[in-house]
């Protein structure tokens, strides 16, 4: 049997990066890479509370990218 938390957000992934919140993903992004002085040689460590849409995107950008998954 499933925890009450376990239902509740199992499908919810799908439709977070739908939120409002999230719309503003990619400039959120370029303020964090400017923040990284745009060094990609910096590695990026993603400790996970979303879908990994900054991850993702810092990726995409050549950023090197780890997450972290604790379970």
């Amino acid at each position: 049997m499933k925890q009450w938390y376990e239902e509740l957000f199992e499908n919810y992934a799908r439709g977070y990066d739908r939120e409002q919140f999230t719309q503003g993903t990619l400039q959120e992004v370029e303020f964090i890479e400017q923040e990284l002085g745009c060094d990609r040689s910096l590695k990026v460590l993603d400790v996970g509370c979303g879908t990994g849409r900054h991850a993702i995107e810092l990726a995409r950008r050549g950023y090197p990218v780890s997450i972290s998954i604790k379970y």
